[in-house]
């Protein structure tokens, strides 16, 4: 290989046993095996032993602040309004969480073994290269949601400070159909998120630390409001389901669960861009286990009473907390308000929807792009899809389009365990992961195995959904049955078809 120029196509001479497998099973880089090349660079090699720090309550924290916030609450509201009890709804709720849980732990076990984020652990199984395909989907759905939810934080800033300041503020001129100060709002909190994601993701540990009690005590709070409102905690509960237990439960009951597990589908890709700091396995998984389906569950119940006692007090169903903690002529409750709506939108959309797509956009040009410029990438991107146009039809755009790229990311969220768990029993070459020529190069970088496999899933998945209003009727109309249970069905034949593939290519060349 002397002579040979630095090319994609030319493998690098780090042999493939450059890795130190401590006694705890966690893998590192051998000192002196950095890869080098176009395929690495400083954020996306493995995380060093002495730098994965984060705790059992580091993982409960980051999720108890994703968790906590404004799309959530909609998010259980929204089954009282289609007409559950909240008996119903946190049932869907808390079992969707459940069933979710269960690929977070299994793709995120990577994080805490090899110290390596989503994108370059996607390189296993879609190639060195292919890897991109998964990666850009999940960065772009993620800068769908982070302009929305920036949006969402603006708005806060804008409609509560606008009942503190008064008319000068709430009804200053318009400039592009939206008052100037609630462009304004929207630039502050634009810019307050970039300060943070900016510092790194020991900044991000921290202020999820303290971010996730403060949310929780707001939404209690939120509880005994409403509960002296309505005269005590009987108003809350006693508002009878529309639909009983019967078959028009269950016939909501389907689609609302493969809803609620899609809302965390993304998350369940990527979980190992964090768990990559991980101090331990077990620091993962109890981590993940207490913090994503209690807590999940929890803030739902607390979502799902107040709302019902929005119903009893004001004789209408108040989805939005802003609108709701804006009833009240408290000057200090409306500052708590925007104080508590403010750190949960932060919380969920910096850990949520930064975070990934850094990462996944240095994955693209790993030499040009590190964490931060894919950050910031994130940002402007966020800012360039016009969230305000968006979130201005939600039926059509946040529960179409990105419900409906979510549910592809099942698809992924197969393959990703199928190569993983059935294929390589959590073994990997870290250095092959950087390398071109390796194991993972498969055929000029890609792995058409699972580039089929994402296909076949995704046209199951999402074929026979109902893309209304972006394009009228249904693309393949005999497959509308499934599109009640595309996430399942995603993953489920991904993981199959992807199984297939690659034993008839040979379990030998798995190692080879």
């Amino acid at each position: 290989m002397i002579g040979l120029p630095m090319t994609d196509t030319a493998p690098t001479a780090i042999p493939p046993s450059a890795q130190v497998t401590l006694a705890d099973g966690r893998v590192e880089l051998a000192p002196g095996a950095a890869p080098s090349g176009p395929y690495a660079n400083e954020d996306l090699l493995p995380v060093p032993v002495e730098r994965r720090t984060w705790t059992t309550y580091n993982f409960t924290a980051l999720w108890v602040g994703m968790a906590h916030n404004t799309a959530s609450w909609t998010l259980a509201s929204g089954l009282i309004a289609v007409g559950m009890d909240w008996k119903q709804a946190v049932l869907t709720i808390a079992l969707a969480n459940v069933i979710v849980l269960v690929p977070m732990l299994l793709t995120g076990h990577a994080g805490p073994k090899y110290g390596i984020p989503f994108p370059v652990f996607a390189r296993a199984s879609f190639g060195v290269r292919g890897a991109n395909l998964p990666a850009v989907v999940r960065a772009l759905v993620a800068c769908g949601w982070f302009g929305i939810q920036t949006w969402i934080g603006g708005e806060a800033i804008y409609f509560l400070a606008g009942k503190l300041i008064g008319d000068s503020w709430a009804n200053a001129a318009h400039i592009g159909g939206h008052a100037w100060t609630m462009w304004l709002s929207f630039a502050l909190f634009w810019v307050l998120q970039v300060a943070i994601i900016y510092r790194g993701m020991d900044t991000i540990r921290r202020f999820e630390n303290w971010a996730a009690p403060f949310v929780l005590v707001g939404a209690f709070v939120m509880l005994i409001w409403m509960s002296n409102k309505a005269g005590g905690f009987g108003p809350l509960l006693d508002q009878p389901s529309q639909l009983g237990w019967g078959s028009d439960f269950w016939k909501l009951f389907w689609p609302s669960l493969m809803g609620m597990i899609g809302f965390w589908s993304t998350l369940s890709l990527n979980i190992p861009d964090f768990t990559r700091y991980g101090k331990s396995q077990r620091a993962q998984t109890w981590g993940q286990a207490l913090g994503l389906p209690t807590t999940m569950t929890l803030f739902a119940f607390l979502s799902v009473l107040v709302t019902s006692g929005s119903q009893a007090v004001y004789g209408e169903t108040i989805w939005d907390p802003v609108q709701l903690a804006a009833k009240t002529d408290s000057v200090v409750g409306l500052l708590f308000a925007l104080v508590t709506v403010l750190v949960a939108t932060l919380s969920v959309n910096v850990a949520a929807n930064l975070v990934s797509p850094a990462f996944d956009f240095s994955n693209v040009a790993p030499r040009k792009i590190s964490f931060r410029a894919g950050a910031l990438a994130t940002c402007v991107i966020g800012v360039l899809i016009f969230p305000w146009k968006l979130y201005s039809d939600p039926q059509g755009y946040i529960f179409t389009w990105l419900g409906l790229v979510g549910g592809l990311l099942g698809t992924v969220a197969g393959i990703l365990i199928a190569d993983y768990w059935i294929l390589r029993r959590g073994r990997l070459d870290l250095t092959d992961l950087y390398r071109t020529g390796g194991r993972y190069w498969y055929e000029g970088g890609w792995n058409w195995r699972a580039v089929v496999a994402f296909l076949a899933g995704g046209v199951l998945a999402v074929g026979g959904a109902d893309f209304h209003p972006l394009v009228d009727g249904r693309p393949v109309p005999a497959l509308a049955p499934l599109a009640d249970y595309g996430w399942a069905v995603g993953l489920g034949t991904s993981m199959l078809l992807y199984v297939v593939l690659m034993l008839a290519r040979g379990r030998d060349r798995l190692e080879a």
